[in-house]
Formats: structure tokens, C-alpha cells, sequence
């Protein structure tokens, strides 16, 4: 052994498993990320110990993970976050896991499971619960649940720095969305405190949390699809309100998403804090275009157009989507999560957003064809991904636990939203369907929602009432189309171009319910009417 000895990373992949196979030995997976400082920080303290590199390299085999890249095995694997460090079995289940390890607890971690290994082999491995294959408690869709979340929405509010919970403080864009419908006292003092304590006065953009209760001590990374539903939730909060406290770290957001983050054609996934003696080291940025992160900074930054006028974002959105649509959206819907070869495919989050930001770009831009991608990739999703109600996260094949399914709650939020404004753009009732069966999946547990997962709540309450649809028989662009988009209302449907109302006129309904407007004034007017 010299002092030169490193660890002899293997990339994820079913080769570093059958190797684990035919050695006998367990695998060290590190989950690690560009962004993550502590990641780096291991491996010039731990990895980077020679006498530990060189106990990983004889006794295990060594797998090195870029969550970013490879997020189903983020979510099989992931102990309370990154570094995450998780030794396992050649058939990939669990023996021991833990978060940062300094160079003293990663050697104590490394005899326990070596212990382990010596006395149980194969059998010291363990597949999580949530990978059981059991489908999660199904229920029925009913008023009940937006209560419920509308009530901790209540409960679990911190009043006095805003957000919810203690620390570490998430800004959770979803939870800010679904109160600024029911309580939008509670969602602008929480903008207020995301603004305080995670926004980037100096270079724009915001930091992923904050380490304590207050907002302080953030946590300074900046991840594109934070960032991007952040844009979405502060332009929505400006729509309900009028004030440029919530337009300004909109904009500037997208400014810091466009100068540091477009790679000349789509966004890079994120930027991680610059470290060194003296800060020499600057921010480490990845440049990956990822499908998902992507299409939820197109749908952000169209809303946010749709709101201003502003013409970058609608510009940058547009560039983004056409990225998508030639790069990363196969002809049969089949997306891929970034333009690598290896790339993985028919992930859920990337299916799902990939359908909201057609949807999105229907709405605000009258755009036929990303229509036409939004429900191609819809029936693709439902074709491959959808099981017994609920959807798994990605196809049931792979290397380790892939093949176990994981039905996720967030992900199958998001599919069943942007299938219920699919299933009006198209008038077609069965994609509302599978969105009620989505939401349906989960409906026996919702008792047990917290505010993390307020968007629950939001597509359960449009699941059980008539959307808000603004049919515009103008062309996108009109001033009427525009008036259209800015209805106070970030849940409405907008249909430009429509073939029903007479020309000139706009048609708003829920439900039975109808009112035809002809001027912006009257627009406003109609939708007050019908919301008495």
C-alpha cells in the first residue's frame, strides 16, 4: 500500500454486481451529487485516506452514484440524504446505511458490516418496506382530504418565522401553491421568509433550505428544479396579489437560471457553493440538461410569462421545450431523463412533467404540437408506468432493487395534474379517469398527510369539484387570451383558439355553469359571477 492508494470506483451497473457475485463480497454504494458539499468534503477526508481506500478495494466492491443522474436509485438507497453511504449484497439489498462518515466512523461501519457479511452473507441484506410490492391503501377521492390538509396546513404553521415544520426549513412551492387558495396570509408570509433566507440577493436564484428554524444558515446549493418551481409558486403569488415582492425574485431567478445555468440550449441540473482555504474553488456546476428539471422550468417560466409579458422567459421556455421535444422526447413518449446514451428512460417524474409542460405551452403559447407531445406522452406513461390505479416511478427492471416497484406519492401527484388539464385541452374524460384512480390509489392514508405533501390535497379538491375553464375563441396573444391567463386562479384551464364561443368572445364555465365575455373588463366580471 502506498500513499497514493484511491478508491477504485466502479459506475453503477450490473457488471460491478456480478463482479460483487463472483468475489463474494458486499458493495459499497456512495450516493453523491455535484451540488452537494459534503460529498466533496468526503471524499478528501474519507475516501481519500489511504489505508480506507485500500480496505473498500480489497474487502467490497466500490459503486459510485450521481443521484442526479440515476433517481431511482436516489430513492431506493437514499439514507436522510447526500452523501449517502450504503453497503449491500450483490442482489442489492440493504446491510447497513448512514449519511457523512468521517474517516474514524466509516472504519467502525466498515468492520460492523464486514461482520455481518462473515456471519450471515446473502442473508444480512434486507429489502425495505416500501419495496415490498405491496400497493399503497386505496380509498375513495372525497372533500374530506383538502380538509384535512387544509387543516395542517393550520396546525403545522410556524407563526412566528413563517413555513411550516421546525428546522431544517424546506420552502415546499407546492404547499405555498395550495395555500395561496385557502389561506394566503400563511403562503405570503412564507414567500416573505423564503425571500429573507434562501434567495441570492447578490447572484439571484435560491438555496435549497435552511439549517434552522429562522431561515438562517442556508444550505447553498441551487438545484434547477427547486428553482423552477419556486419561479412558478412567487409568479403565482404575484398573479393573487399584484406585488412586485413576488415578481422581482421571480425574475431574477430566471435571470440566474439563464446566465448560469443555460448550457446553449436547455438548463444544466444545478450549482453547488464554491469551497477552498479562501473560497478559491468556485461554484461546481452541472450543466446536464435533465428532462424533468427542464420541463418544470418550462412550465415556471411560462407562467410566470403568461402573468408579465415578459419576453425572456417565454423565450428561454420556448428553446428549453424545443430541446425536449428533439433531444429527450422519443417519437412513442418515451422520455429520457438527459441525452446520454445510458440514459435512464420512462422515469415517472420525467413523464409527468414533461406532460405539464405541453400543457403549459398549449395554454400560454397555442401551441398545437406541444399538444399533441403532452398526449403522446401521457398514453405512453399510462401504457407502461400505470399499476392497478397507482404509477411506479419507472419500468420494474434493473440493476440491485430496481426491479422492486415504488409507487410514489409525488409522482403520481403530478402525472394525475397535468392529466386533468390534459383531459380538458382534449376533451377527453379518460384521462381525468386515471388521474381519479391515481389519487384514489393513495386515498386510504390520507388521514396520515402532512403539508409536504399538500399537493395531495390540491388535485384530490380539483378531482371532486368542476375546474375553472376559459375557453377564448381569439388566437394566443390577444388581449383577451391575456386577461384569460392572468384569472386569479392557478389551478384554470385556458383554451386559446377555441372553436365554440364566437369569435372575439370567450366562454367561462364550471361545470353546467356558463358566461360569455367579449373585453378583458367583462372577462374579470364573468368569472366573478361565477365564482358567488
Amino acid at each position: 500500500m502506498t500513499d497514493g492508494t484511491r478508491v477504485e470506483w466502479r459506475p453503477w451497473g450490473d457488471e460491478a454486481f456480478a463482479e460483487a457475485r463472483e468475489r463474494g463480497a458486499p458493495v459499497l454504494l456512495a450516493l453523491t451529487a455535484t451540488w452537494c458539499g459534503d460529498c466533496h468534503e468526503m471524499d478528501a477526508r474519507t475516501y481519500g485516506e489511504p489505508r480506507i481506500a485500500a480496505n473498500l478495494n480489497d474487502g467490497f466492491v466500490p459503486v459510485r452514484v450521481d443521484v442526479d443522474r440515476h433517481p431511482r436509485v436516489r430513492e431506493r438507497y437514499n439514507v436522510g440524504g447526500f452523501p449517502s453511504t450504503v453497503f449491500c449484497t450483490p442482489d442489492g439489498e440493504r446491510i447497513a446505511g448512514a449519511g457523512f462518515l468521517g474517516p474514524d466512523g466509516m472504519r467502525q461501519v466498515i468492520d460492523r458490516v464486514r461482520e455481518r457479511w462473515d456471519a450471515s452473507g446473502v442473508e444480512a441484506g434486507r429489502v425495505p418496506r416500501s419495496l415490498a410490492g405491496d400497493h399503497p391503501p386505496d380509498g375513495p377521492v372525497i372533500d374530506r382530504i383538502e380538509e384535512h390538509i387544509a387543516g395542517q396546513i393550520d396546525t403545522a404553521f410556524d407563526a412566528k418565522f413563517g413555513g411550516w415544520g421546525d428546522a431544517p426549513k424546506f420552502p415546499l412551492p407546492r404547499t405555498v401553491e395550495f395555500a395561496l387558495k385557502r389561506d394566503r396570509a400563511k403562503a405570503r408570509q412564507t414567500l416573505d421568509a423564503i425571500t429573507r433566507g434562501l434567495f441570492d440577493e447578490d447572484d439571484g436564484g435560491f438555496y435549497r433550505y435552511a439549517r434552522s428554524r429562522d431561515w438562517s444558515d442556508p444550505d447553498r446549493a441551487k438545484l434547477l428544479a427547486d428553482n423552477a418551481a419556486l419561479v412558478r409558486a412567487f409568479a403565482n403569488a404575484y398573479c393573487y396579489t399584484g406585488e412586485e415582492a413576488y415578481r422581482r425574485p421571480a425574475d431574477r431567478t430566471v435571470a440566474y437560471l439563464v446566465d448560469d445555468l443555460w448550457n446553449g440550449s436547455a438548463f444544466g441540473g444545478s450549482q453547488g457553493p464554491g469551497d477552498g482555504a479562501d473560497g478559491d474553488i468556485g461554484p461546481r456546476t452541472d450543466l446536464t440538461a435533465f428532462a424533468g428539471a427542464n420541463a418544470l422550468a418550462v412550465d415556471a417560466l411560462l407562467v410566470l410569462a403568461a402573468y408579465t409579458d415578459a419576453e425572456r422567459p417565454r423565450e428561454y421556455a420556448q428553446r428549453a421545450f424545443a430541446t425536449l421535444q428533439s433531444t429527450l422526447i422519443d417519437d412513442d413518449g418515451t422520455v429520457r431523463h438527459h441525452a446520454a446514451d445510458d440514459a435512464p428512460t420512462l422515469l415517472l417524474a420525467d413523464q409527468a412533467r414533461t406532460v405539464a409542460a405541453g400543457v403549459r405551452a398549449v395554454q400560454v403559447l397555442g401551441d398545437d404540437d406541444a399538444l399533441d407531445d403532452a398526449r403522446r406522452v401521457a398514453d405512453r406513461t399510462i401504457e407502461t408506468l400505470s399499476d392497478g390505479g397507482a404509477f411506479r416511478d419507472g419500468p420494474t427492471e434493473g440493476t440491485g432493487l430496481l426491479d422492486r416497484p415504488l409507487y410514489p406519492l409525488d409522482g403520481n401527484v403530478e402525472i394525475a395534474d397535468a392529466l386533468l388539464d390534459l383531459a380538458v385541452l382534449t376533451d377527453e374524460s379518460r384521462y381525468r379517469a386515471v388521474a381519479h384512480d391515481a389519487i384514489g390509489a393513495f386515498a386510504g392514508a390520507w388521514d396520515r398527510f402532512g403539508v409536504q405533501v399538500a399537493g395531495y390535497g390540491a388535485v384530490a379538491a380539483r378531482l371532486c369539484g368542476d375546474p375553472l375553464v376559459i375557453d377564448v375563441a381569439t388566437d394566443a396573444g390577444t388581449d383577451l387570451h391575456r386577461a384569460a391567463l392572468r384569472v386569479a386562479d392557478h389551478e384554470k384551464v385556458v383554451r386559446p383558439a377555441a372553436a365554440d364561443p364566437d369569435p372575439g368572445t370567450a366562454v367561462v364555465r364550471i361545470g353546467d355553469r356558463s358566461r360569455t365575455a367579449s373585453t378583458p373588463a367583462e372577462l374579470a366580471d364573468r368569472v366573478a359571477e361565477l365564482a358567488e
